[in-house]
């Protein structure tokens, strides 16, 4: 045991974790040069199309120094905020963490945040300056940044390149001396954590655990604590550049273990594995469950892939523990689920994985958060979907989530940035500078506020500079209306929305005028109207698609005429009682856009 470290890769979205990573992994020649691709952790197609890490990647990795071998079991993290609590579980399995910062960005939000979700966890923090082959690199700012940070000395802090290999051998030998290895014990009973886990379709689910006490050999017969079902390990094994087969792992190591699984639900991220015959009496704490921040509907298009899109989201939930759903049903769109997001980013990407892994076309609807609200009997109801909300005669108060955001930017951006802050109802809390060109704000703002184009909003301003971190912090009363969404007077559910009130007419007018661009024109008006309670605050007409049932009267008496038209009129009056409109995926997809 004294010869493992487990160490994970935390940084801000695109400091040059996985180049980094890909550096590690040909140095110590756990893949060959012919293998080698970029970012070749990230073995998922919409990653590598993106740049970014979307799921936690862990690998194992053989060392020798000084004659002795050792295992290195490295873990590549996501940088982005809306996977933070991938990284939050990775940290839970592991005793080290590098901690890269770009030598030409300096320290970002998401840098701070993931060094303290490690420092919460007591790891040892290796510092190391990346991207130093660039030309526009400046690390004795860099450096100050980082001293001012972790209060580390200058010699401490490595500079390396994930491009050429600078400083790998250093980053080596750093990890040999400064990360502990794992303390445990072989001679308890068995406790491994599952901190991540995948489904195979011939396999099952397979559990990726780190060995916390005691040792796991093939053919146990083992118990998982929150479901406290038993099963016999069929396969265990380390993780290489694929799954390697071992006969037993013992306390310390990290690995994977088969157990022949077939439904998703029997395996929790976070659970604990020992035996069933003197197995621990207690499971592994410091485990957080997630809590999603964004709320939507997904369903199908078709509404009898309903089963199907059950079975796609049992096994997407076992690969993206952050995901969460529960069924629903809609009057406009029928059967589906109501599903919790850790941001935008992430529902984005869940939409694409259905569609590209399970072959899932689906809708999803306008993105809400949870709201609390007092009714004036004293009853309290949790909202996630507007069409839930009780009448607005008997609501005492609602109560909005309210975030607490970091921004560190440059200087020159903080007027602009402050402006879009306050626009969206942020209260400035604090101001520091970071540095004589950089400066730290803190807002408080309201969660539904960034929900929708905050994030873009605040890169374009900033020319790319401003970095973004945000946590919950509490619940306050807000005044808030629902919008509704009418077509030909019947509401759209699904286009429903909770709003703060001064925003509500110009919303409402915005909706309408991007609904008129993309509802197909029928054969008779449609009327899309925006209310709030039984009060219309703004309107658009779609205008009818009309047959010139006039052209065959070449003159004659403007008789004839009349009575065509009118027949036509009465034709189209019964027609619009009958008619239905069919809102394109479109609408619902634009209105997550509006500018």
């Amino acid at each position: 045991m004294k010869r493992i470290r487990n160490f994970c890769i935390i940084a801000h979205i695109d400091h040059g974790k996985s180049t980094l990573a890909d550096r590690l992994l040909q140095y110590t020649g756990t893949i060959s040069d012919r293998d080698m691709k970029a970012q070749v952790l990230d073995n998922m197609d919409l990653e590598q199309e993106r740049g970014i890490t979307i799921k936690s990647h862990a690998i194992q990795m053989k060392y020798q120094q000084d004659g002795e071998n050792y295992l290195f079991n490295l873990i590549d993290t996501p940088g982005h905020v809306d996977f933070s609590y991938e990284v939050s579980r990775s940290i839970a399995a592991c005793e080290g963490a590098l901690l890269i910062i770009d030598a030409t960005q300096g320290i970002q939000a998401q840098t701070i945040s993931n060094l303290y979700l490690a420092i919460e966890h007591d790891l040892e923090i290796i510092p190391i300056l990346n991207k130093m082959d660039l030309p526009n690199a400046m690390p004795e700012i860099v450096e100050d940044q980082i001293i001012e940070l972790i209060g580390c000395k200058r010699e401490d802090i490595i500079r390396a390149s994930g491009k050429t290999g600078e400083g790998v051998e250093a980053i080596m030998h750093r990890i040999i001396t400064d990360i502990p290895h794992p303390v445990g014990d072989a001679s308890l009973p068995l406790q491994a954590l599952i901190f991540d886990s995948v489904f195979n379709t011939f396999r099952g689910v397979v559990a990726y655990v780190k060995i916390e006490n005691g040792c796991l050999r093939k053919g146990d017969k083992v118990r998982f604590f929150a479901t406290d079902r038993e099963y016999v390990a069929d396969e265990i094994g380390v993780l290489r550049m694929g799954m390697d087969p071992r006969d037993e792992l013992t306390a310390g190591s990290v690995g994977y273990v088969i157990c022949n699984i077939k439904t998703a639900k029997e395996v929790k991220v976070g659970d604990t594995i020992t035996h069933v015959k003197n197995g621990c009496k207690a499971r592994i704490d410091g485990f957080q469950d997630v809590k999603p921040m964004v709320f939507a509907g997904v369903y199908p298009i078709d509404s009898d892939d309903y089963e199907d899109l059950r079975t796609a989201m049992e096994k997407l939930q076992l690969n993206d523990a952050s995901l969460t759903y529960e069924p629903e049903s809609s009057a406009a769109l029928g059967f589906g689920f109501r599903c919790g997001f850790l941001g935008l980013l992430h529902m984005e990407i869940i939409q694409e994985r259905l569609d590209r892994e399970f072959d899932m076309s689906v809708i999803t609807t306008v993105p809400n958060v949870e709201y609390t609200v007092h009714t004036k009997k004293g009853e309290v109801y949790t909202i996630y979907n507007p069409s839930g909300m009780p009448n607005a005669m008997t609501i005492e108060e609602i109560e909005e989530p309210y975030i607490r955001a970091q921004i560190i930017t440059q200087s020159d951006y903080i007027g602009s940035i402050m402006t879009l802050c306050l626009g969206k109802r942020g209260i400035l809390m604090k101001q520091s500078y970071l540095s004589t060109d950089r400066a730290e704000l803190t807002f408080d703002i309201p969660l539904a506020e960034i929900v929708f184009d905050f994030y873009d909003k605040l890169k374009s301003i900033s020319k790319g500079y401003a970095s973004f971190d945000y946590h919950v912090v509490d619940q306050r009363p807000s005044k808030l209306a629902r919008l509704d969404i009418l077509l030909n007077s019947e509401p759209v559910d699904a286009l429903s929305s909770l709003i703060h009130v001064d925003n509500a007419q110009n919303f409402g007018r915005r909706m309408c005028e991007k609904l008129k661009e993309l509802i197909p024109r029928q054969q008779f008006d449609v009327a899309i109207q925006a209310a709030v309670g039984a009060k219309i605050i703004a309107r658009e007409t779609v205008k009818a698609v009309r047959k010139d049932v006039t052209a065959k009267c070449y003159g004659g008496d403007i008789t004839r005429k009349r009575k065509l038209l009118e027949k036509q009129k009465a034709g189209k009056k019964r027609m619009k009682q009958v008619g239905n409109v069919e809102v394109p995926q479109k609408a619902f997809l634009a209105v997550l856009k509006l500018d």
